[in-house]
Parts: C-alpha cells; sequence; structure tokens
C-alpha cells in the first residue's frame, strides 16, 4: 500500500488546536500499521517554528505556507490552498478534527473533489484495499456503525475532539516550505480586525454542567452550579440552534463527546444524538420533571423535579456545606 494520510492542523494567532494534534497521533498510529507516511498541513502567521512539535506528535512531514490570511480562520485561503496542493500530490486521505472549522473547511472540500466525507468518527483505520474505515455512534452509543469510503479522492473524515489521545513520541518532521497561490496573496480580502470569544473546550473538563430544552433557554440555573461546584457550562443542540450558546460547547454527536468525570444534565430528555456525547463520562446525574424521559436510562442518578426549583436549593446547600 503506498500514499499519504495528510493532516490539517487547525491554528489560531500560532496557538495549536489540541484536538488536531489528537488526529494527527491517531493518523501516524495507522499509517505505522500500513506503512504510509503522514503529513501536517500548517497554516498561518509566523507559524514555522510549530512545525517540531507537530513532528513529535506524529507527522513525518510538515508543509507550511506562511501568509497574513492564516492567521486566523476564513474559509476561503484555506480552502484555495489545500485544493491545490491536493490537485498536484493526490495524497490518500484528508483527515481534520471536527471542530467548527474543520466541519466548515471538510464539507467545502469535499464537494469540490466529490469525495466521500465521513463525519464524527470516533475509530480510524484503513482497509487492506487502501480504503477509510471509520466508526460513528449511533442509537446514543449504543452501536457503533462502521463506514467506508467507496469513491472518491482524496478519503476524507473529521474526527470528534476528545477522542483519541494525543501522544508526543516521534521524531523531528521533514519540513516544506510553499507558497500559497496568488488567489491567497493577491486577494484584497484582508482581516482587519476580530473579537475572539473565549470558551472552554469540554472535551478536556472535569466536571460539566449541561443544560437541556426543558432550561426553556434559560441558562441562569445552569450557570449557577457551575459556579458552585466549579464545572464548565454545555448546552444540547436545540439550544445551540436557537442561539441561546455557541457551538463549541454543544454536546453530542455532532458537538462534543465528553470525557469528564461528573455530568449533570438539566432539562435534556435523552435524544440519541445527545447521549452519545455523553458515552465517556464516569458519572451522570440529570434532573428533568418527566419521569420515563430517556435520560433516565443514561444517568447514574435521576432525579425527577423542577429544575428551577430543586437547582437554587442545592446551590444554597453546596454553599452552606462550603461555608
Amino acid at each position: 500500500m503506498s500514499g499519504e494520510l495528510w493532516v490539517w492542523v487547525e491554528q489560531e494567532a500560532g496557538e495549536v488546536e489540541p484536538s488536531s494534534l489528537e488526529v494527527l497521533s491517531k493518523a501516524r498510529e495507522v499509517a505505522d500499521s500500513k506503512g504510509l507516511k503522514v503529513t501536517a498541513l500548517l497554516f498561518g502567521k509566523g507559524v514555522k517554528d510549530l512545525a517540531g512539535k507537530l513532528g513529535r506528535y506524529g507527522a513525518h512531514k510538515v508543509i507550511v505556507a506562511e501568509h497574513e490570511a492564516f492567521k486566523y480562520y476564513t474559509y476561503y485561503p484555506h480552502f484555495i490552498t489545500i485544493s491545490k496542493l491536493v490537485e498536484e500530490r493526490r495524497p490518500l486521505a484528508l483527515l481534520m478534527s471536527a471542530t467548527r472549522n474543520g466541519r466548515d473547511l471538510a464539507g467545502r472540500l469535499a464537494v469540490r473533489f466529490k469525495t466521500c466525507l465521513m463525519a464524527h468518527i470516533i475509530t480510524l483505520d484503513i482497509d487492506q484495499d487502501g480504503r477509510l474505515v471509520g466508526g460513528v455512534p449511533g442509537f446514543g452509543g449504543s452501536i457503533l456503525a462502521i463506514v467506508r469510503c467507496t469513491k472518491g479522492s482524496p478519503q476524507m473524515a473529521t474526527v470528534s475532539p476528545g477522542i483519541f489521545k494525543a501522544e508526543e513520541k516521534w521524531g523531528e518532521p521533514e519540513v516544506e516550505e510553499v507558497e500559497p497561490p496568488s488567489e491567497v496573496t493577491q486577494s484584497p480580502v484582508r482581516i482587519v480586525e476580530r473579537k475572539v470569544g473565549e470558551y472552554i473546550d469540554l472535551s478536556r473538563s472535569e466536571k460539566v454542567v449541561i443544560a437541556g430544552m426543558g432550561t426553556r433557554g434559560d441558562l441562569t440555573p445552569a450557570k449557577m452550579l457551575c459556579e458552585a461546584i466549579g464545572a464548565d457550562l454545555g448546552v444540547t443542540r436545540p439550544l445551540a440552534d436557537m442561539g441561546v450558546a455557541p457551538r463549541d460547547i454543544q454536546v453530542g454527536t455532532t458537538g462534543v463527546s465528553l470525557k469528564a468525570k461528573l455530568a449533570i444534565v438539566l432539562g435534556a430528555s435523552g435524544a440519541p444524538h445527545f447521549v452519545s456525547g455523553l458515552a465517556g463520562v464516569k458519572k451522570v446525574i440529570a434532573i428533568n420533571k418527566d419521569p420515563n424521559a430517556p435520560m433516565k436510562d443514561y444517568s447514574d442518578y435521576y432525579a425527577v423535579a423542577d429544575l428551577f426549583e430543586v437547582v437554587p436549593l442545592l446551590v444554597e446547600k453546596l454553599k452552606e456545606k462550603k461555608g
């Protein structure tokens, strides 16, 4: 078997997205078992010094493109540059983390090349025919659907953040610097100012409080509880769809998969696409008015109660205990 596995490494202002390193390490593990090479795509402004780090996390080679247009993520310069490189070099597969930016870029590239795209995979392999194989959770994580690319090039996949382990155990990579295409360097579009919102990477949180539709879009109880126990805030997809909270803290199949020690779920019914994101949580506590909601089957402790009544009382008791 021959070919290369490419990994787009997401970065912003010189900071590498941690989940990109997870994808890189997993790609190297698969590549070593199949006799393949891993190439990392690193685009940014003043990011060449990061190439060594990518080698230690699994890249045999790092392709670096430097330009002001890459300092922050906008789809056009990344889409154009990767498209040109793919056309010239024809990698076997192109992988990226299923972050908001990764999902955006992957979808555009899959349409551009009319190729397969496996989304939010939690297992990764290549079969004897050189086809990309990935596992996608279904029915609340109770099954694992095995998906195989059957046509198109490069084969593509986005990997759920927090699934694989980023391991710093390899050596220094070969580094190749390339010039961005003229469409990027001559583009009149420039980012003049960008206000960056701060959010927590929930895939690394130890405690998470998750607000569901039972909160009616009011995140006050969830935030109170977060403050009381030192947890991070998450939401279900419907609340993210409503614009109540950013996609970055959406939990579930199309969001973040948790590996927390504790998750407290407020007012979520327990839809399959949501509870799949709780599969890695050690202890799940849920509060819901419905005694028969599916969430009950996925909880270690399930309280049938009005969250707007219970949470303030719980927070008060926690404060008394701390006092």
